[in-house]
């Protein structure tokens, strides 16, 4: 039953994610091709939409691939997944084991993770930008416009922060682009 294999499958990403939505995405990543629920195109994509929409970008990606694979109730159950094992651990972690985190070897622990989770989120934006770039890395085809726009992004946001002494938006450059790919696809 699909929605079994969806709620294993977000289960797992659920446990074994640490350090948010980008460190995560990797994982996501390997699990949603290893099922055949997406291709690489439609993963670059699913990924695009879910940094643009509120909300935890782990979250947002499980329901888009729920909703894609088995409706509105896969989704749910998607989501559902993915959340369920962080909520578990919070609760367990505010409730019982609360004196431990002042305990060297857990701010260790925890120091170790951060890490790892910093090289998870260089990975992943490493393979979007690569991915926005060039398409799909097994068969490489550079994409002019994207260059242009990330050009565009790159040298209004040095200007900006040449003229004004401080960085541009997000939400400023999210709309430059926007207005780039308007025109340009």
């Amino acid at each position: 039953m699909i929605y079994l294999e969806i709620l294993a499958a977000f289960l797992k990403i659920g446990l074994i994610s640490f350090g948010g939505g980008y460190g995560a995405v990797p994982i996501i990543r390997d699990t949603v091709l290893s099922h055949g629920w997406l291709t690489e195109d439609m993963f670059t994509y699913f990924v695009a939409v879910s940094e643009s929409t509120p909300g935890p970008i782990m979250v947002n990606i499980a329901t888009y691939v729920g909703s894609s694979q088995a409706g509105f109730f896969g989704a749910l159950v998607a989501t559902a997944g993915v959340v369920l094992p962080s909520f578990v651990v919070i609760l367990i972690i505010t409730a019982i084991l609360k004196n431990f985190m002042t305990r060297p070897g857990v701010l260790g622990t925890l120091g170790g993770i951060n890490a790892c989770i910093a090289g998870l989120v260089t990975a992943t934006g490493i393979y979007m930008l690569s991915a926005a770039l060039v398409g799909n890395i097994s068969s490489p085809q550079p994409d002019a416009a994207a260059f242009i726009i990330a050009g565009i992004l790159i040298l209004s946001s040095l200007i900006y922060k040449k003229l004004r002494g401080k960085k541009l938006s997000p939400i400023i450059q999210i709309l430059i682009a926007a207005v780039c790919g308007i025109f340009m696809y």
